[in-house]
């Protein structure tokens, strides 16, 4: 049994715990029963704590609420928590799921496991998927790739065949990964390490670099500098759109805005503050575009979705696709919206590893992909998160999302591996 390290995310540190048994799934007592994530492990390159839902590790002789030391419990006839149909903030926990639970996928070469992932992305003719992995380590930001010896950006077929990789070198801690329509790579970089991260760079489908945006290790406000940039979304006329930025979740630090750049990289204009009215931000995670060219960004901490146009005027705001951490808009319009993080400070544990408001506060609410319509913001199905309410960790199940040719959706987990979900 390994107990897992300390992680610091957006400001929250929580701790992880990992059973590795020869590669099987977690367990942990739930209720008096034995629980695990459910996902089948055939295939894939799943990380050691992959199927562990995040569950804490116990500090060293702590007792269990019956008094004991061991394995953590819920407490007898107060957990598990039964969620409502309905959040607090609108979004259906009881929508129909269509697809199959899923499955690891992504056969990284070399016994190499995943890392955490937060980006994922089908290329244009869908039929391959470029993801980005924190080169085997657990954890964002910081410098998770800035002295390992693997390439953090990969490209699988469908089946989850190694296609390519490069970027090694290249890329401190990559966070989402966006292919524009002629198969160039974009990678928000939000790590930092002196003269390298803080930046998006722009790579060739072969792995040549063609651009970079932000001054190298750099962190601010400038018009030329970002405060780690999480996602780019290209326009249809090229323009270059910019997340900015991860730091300062649920306070009045880091940048909160989008950048816009035209398709040379010069400057155009920014909109946004931290705050929760209309056009503020706070943690842009995500950012994609919708067959009208309307610009869907994932405000995370304020547990919504906004809409602008392209000059930054307000559209509208929608909750009901819960706490957005990814989202994908494919050419039909149907929006894919992964949350990968909303709670309430409950836990399976007893014990208080998560705040009871701040930083992830979204009550009542099942974290999954929820998928639906761009163009009305119906909410149709969901893909739920197989694992138990009240959520232990910071993070689980997907975090970054995308959709292949044949309708299959990919969810790229902070936890540590890639899961891939097919219709029923």
């Amino acid at each position: 049994m390994t107990y897992g390290r300390q992680t610091q995310r957006t400001g929250l540190l929580f701790t992880m715990a990992a059973i590795t048994l020869a590669g099987a799934a977690v367990l942990f007592v739930v209720g008096g029963k034995t629980a695990h994530a459910q996902t089948n492990s055939v295939g894939g390159s799943p990380g050691p704590l992959a199927d562990s839902c995040g569950v804490p590790a116990q500090a060293a002789g702590s007792q269990t609420q019956g008094g004991g030391r061991g394995t953590p419990v819920f407490q007898p006839g107060r957990y598990p928590v039964k969620l409502p149909a309905l959040s607090l903030l609108g979004a259906h926990n009881d929508l129909p799921n269509t697809f199959r639970p899923g499955v690891h996928w992504g056969q990284l070469p070399d016994r190499r496991k995943w890392g955490s992932t937060a980006g994922i992305y089908a290329g244009p003719d869908g039929k391959t998927i470029w993801v980005i992995d924190r080169c085997g380590a657990s954890g964002a930001g910081g410098a998770t790739c800035a002295d390992s010896l693997l390439d953090p950006i990969l490209q699988f077929d469908t089946s989850g065949k190694l296609l390519k990789s490069f970027g090694k070198g290249m890329i401190v801690s990559p966070h989402k990964i966006t292919v524009d329509k002629d198969g160039n790579v974009w990678v928000a970089d939000n790590g930092a390490v002196p003269g390298k991260g803080q930046q998006v760079l722009k790579f060739s489908p072969e792995g040549k670099l063609l651009m970079s945006l932000g001054k190298p290790g750099v962190a601010g406000p400038g018009l030329d500098e970002f405060d780690q940039p999480t996602e780019v979304a290209i326009a249809p006329n090229g323009d270059i759109f910019v997340a900015d930025g991860h730091s300062g979740g649920g306070t009045a630090t880091g940048n909160a805005r989008i950048m816009k750049f035209d398709k040379n990289g010069k400057f155009i204009k920014t909109w946004g503050s931290k705050g929760m009215g209309p056009g503020e931000f706070d943690v842009v995670h995500t950012i994609a575009f919708d067959s009208r060219g309307r610009l869907f960004v994932g405000d995370r901490q304020n547990n919504r979705i906004q809409i602008f146009d392209q000059d930054g005027k307000f559209i509208a705001q929608w909750f009901q696709f819960g706490r957005p951490s990814g989202m994908y808009i494919d050419r039909n319009d149907v929006i894919y919206v992964a949350d990968s993080e909303s709670r309430d400070g409950r836990t399976n544990t007893g014990q208080l590893s998560l705040p009871q408001t701040g930083y992830g506060f979204n009550p009542g609410i099942q974290r999954g992909i929820r998928i639906g319509s761009a163009r009305d913001g119906s909410v149709k199905s969901f893909i739920p998160d197989s694992c138990p309410y009240p959520y232990a960790s910071g993070s689980s199940m997907a975090e970054g999302v995308t959709v292949d040719a044949e309708g299959s959706v990919y969810g790229a987990d902070f936890l540590g591996t890639v899961r891939k979900f097919v219709k029923k």
